[in-house]
């Protein structure tokens, strides 16, 4: 009969060792790893969390192909983190989920950054145009909020202005009215930008 070792002396054959086992090592390295990849992905999640999308229309769209008529789904998103920057996209899937991201990513590759003062306006009027729509943006006294109508409202808000005056001249198409807007938006400036852009210094601009 062999002698089977106690578990006294198992302990103490483990206590013993003078450090960790390599695979022991391993193990806390992988973890590690774990770890900071989901450090990581939380900070993008926090950096996705910023941005918002808003669904302005979705229409039924169709093209005329050699076999007959191809149907598919237009998107019309806006998408904006309410702090300066705002975009319009257009995406067409074959499904609706497909058009809404692919407006997204639309959205976001054609951003405007957009000025705002304290009181969270814009610093001077605006007039923008795309196609046969025209839009009028002027700035309003604190208190007054958003008053736009249609598309031109939801670009507004998710740019971050909250004390505004819009006015919708023209074409009554959605898509024309938030390009309309993004145009009015993106030819904005303030004193300072605007006396970079001449080469004027600030002391000449006050003089």
């Amino acid at each position: 009969m062999t002698d089977t070792p106690t578990k006294q002396e198992i302990q103490s054959k483990n206590d013993n060792v003078p450090g960790a086992m390599p695979g022991e090592q391993k193990k806390n390295n992988r973890n590690n790893e774990r770890k900071r990849n989901r450090r990581g992905e939380s900070k993008n999640l926090e950096r996705d969390s910023d941005w918002q999308e808003r669904v302005v229309q979705i229409r039924r769209v169709s093209k005329t192909v050699k076999g007959g008529k191809k149907m598919s789904f237009r998107a019309i998103v806006v998408v904006g983190n309410e702090k300066g920057q705002v975009g319009v996209g257009v995406g067409k899937a074959g499904d609706v989920i497909g058009a809404v991201r692919k407006g997204v990513s639309d959205g976001k590759k054609n951003l405007v950054r957009v000025p705002l003062t304290p009181n969270n306006s814009i610093p001077t009027l605006s007039k923008g145009r795309d196609g046969a729509a025209n839009v009028l943006i002027r700035p309003a006294a604190p208190g007054t909020g958003v008053i736009a109508g249609g598309s031109i409202r939801t670009v507004l808000e998710l740019a971050g202005i909250k004390n505004v005056l819009a006015k919708r001249l023209g074409s009554k198409t959605p898509l024309n009215n938030a390009r309309a807007a993004m145009v009015a938006l993106s030819q904005l400036r303030t004193h300072k930008s605007a006396s970079r852009e001449r080469g004027i210094s600030l002391e000449q601009l006050y003089s």
